[in-house]
């Protein structure tokens, strides 16, 4: 088997710097200044660096790329920005003429640290992140890609976070000129000389002519499963979103489900959940943000992920008008503190009977010290309000919920304790028409061409589950073909 050789940021910069083709511009805004670095120490810069530049002060910065109407200068928008104003300014300055067979490149970033009075006080230190990007030719003829991608800094002290800014940059550089038709080794590259410890990719998007044919979110994908971030975020237009800018101080109110596909129960229990949420004092509707979760374990549950199935479940979600959250978070009280890295308000997680039962048996707490009081403390500690959908699968079985679910003895006295705190609370204006749906029921009857699953699914679903043959639907393949 072929050893693969990963080169030192030295080098990637070496190569990069030695390519004739290869000219552009680098400008950095707060703390990023370190990419640039590595091109000039690691000789030859002159042919590749057209300009550089820093600004640092947030006036020079307005005077240079305008103002940001919500005041932060780290954000995507900056990021475009500049991005937009150095291409240009190489278009406009520099004469194919002069550079007939030069690949014009404007790489930039706005990145902030831990501030320095921080660096001493864990409990008060504030993560770094930012944002960068690289627009870019892979010939002179050719119109340009962008790669634009969101990072956060988990190092507690700011130098060693520009120093892994400086590394991650040299590594997306060097990804956008020679990975660009890998897509996944362009994706994992990124992480060359670098660990999960030091820097999380939580957004990348590609875009442009050698891109056409890559779905971003297949991209995002890739992010959770190679263990580079831990969730990621897609807004109802199908686009990726950042996640900080969707959770930010918000109130979460999340339903976790397979969703293959959405049923008309999910939607029940969404819909109840939310009536019930909103009621709260501590819950504003207008600070509101609702998310349809799908676990990595979900999407694995027919053995290795299947990116067409996966995007089947997003399409029909975005499609009704959600946001769905894709996340390697098996335990809920994992993904409680991811939100928790977001937000203090008040959240709300929607669940079935048999999810809640979950919770409270302890073997699924095995791996934690504490076993399940560590792991129940964990989901428990915070502002939170669970909210339970009965489960009833069929007419001789009695509606099991909150009240006659069955915990083990020497745990019910927790169970109880939050029962009566109003931490868990029964959801009761359900529909019981609902109660026997299930995707996989639903599913199976799609791929077997069952009659009668379209009752099951909400309006138009059904249609589109169809027209695009999703989930195997091998009926409306056949009529398809037979059409064509």
């Amino acid at each position: 088997m072929e050893k693969v050789v990963i080169l030192s940021p030295e080098q990637k910069a070496l190569n990069i710097n030695l390519n004739e083709h290869i000219y552009g511009t680098f400008s950095e805004i707060g703390a990023g200044q370190e990419v640039v670095r590595y091109f000039f120490r690691s000789g030859g810069a002159s042919g590749t660096i057209a300009k550089a530049m820093s600004a640092y002060d947030m006036n020079v910065s307005d005077a240079i790329y305008g103002k940001e109407n919500s005041g932060r200068y780290v954000c995507e928008s900056r990021l475009k920005k500049m991005i937009d104003r150095e291409y240009l300014l190489l278009e406009e300055r520099l004469s194919r003429k002069k550079y007939p067979k030069k690949y014009f490149f404007s790489f930039a970033n706005t990145i902030t640290t831990t501030k320095y009075n921080q660096e001493q006080d864990p409990m008060e230190q504030e993560p770094g992140h930012g944002w960068m990007g690289v627009r870019f030719q892979l010939s002179e003829n050719e119109p340009p890609n962008d790669v634009i991608i969101h990072i956060r800094l988990h190092e507690n002290k700011a130098r060693l976070q520009q120093e892994t800014v400086g590394v991650l940059g040299v590594n997306l550089m060097f990804a956008c000129f020679y990975h660009y038709n890998e897509t996944e080794h362009f994706i994992k590259s990124l992480y060359d000389n670098l660990s999960r410890k030091q820097v999380e990719i939580d957004m990348v998007q590609m875009n442009g002519h050698c891109f056409q044919q890559i779905d971003n979110r297949i991209l995002s994908l890739m992010l959770v499963k190679n263990g580079m971030t831990e969730a990621v975020i897609f807004g109802p237009d199908g686009q990726n979103l950042q996640p900080s800018d969707v959770l930010y101080k918000k109130n979460i109110l999340t339903l976790r489900g397979s969703f293959r596909p959405v049923t008309k129960v999910n939607i029940d229990m969404i819909k109840n959940g939310l009536n019930e949420f909103v009621k709260e004092e501590k819950v504003s509707e207008k600070n509101l943000q609702v998310l349809f979760e799908i676990t990595l374990n979900n999407l694995k549950s027919e053995g290795d992920i299947n990116e067409k199935d996966f995007i089947d479940r997003v399409d029909i979600l975005c499609s009704i008008g959600q946001t769905v959250m894709i996340s390697n978070y098996q335990r809920y009280y994992k993904l409680l503190d991811y939100f928790g890295r977001f937000t203090n308000e008040r959240l709300g997680v929607i669940l079935g009977v048999t999810n809640l039962q979950e919770i409270f048996d302890p073997k699924f707490y095995r791996h934690l010290n504490g076993g399940i009081l560590e792991g129940i403390g964990k989901m428990f500690n915070r502002d939170i309000k669970v909210y339970v959908y009965p489960y009833k699968p069929d007419k001789k079985s009695e509606l099991k919920n909150t009240q006659n679910l069955k915990i083990q003895p020497r745990i019910k006295p927790l169970y109880d304790f939050f029962l009566f705190n109003k931490k868990i609370i029964d959801l009761t204006n359900f529909n019981t028409e609902y109660l026997n749906i299930f995707s996989a029921k639903v599913l199976n009857m799609i791929k077997e061409n069952t009659e009668g699953w379209e009752q099951m699914v909400p309006t138009y679903v059904d249609n589109i589950i169809k027209e695009r043959a999703l989930f195997k639907n091998q009926k409306n393949k056949k009529l398809k073909k037979a059409t064509n």
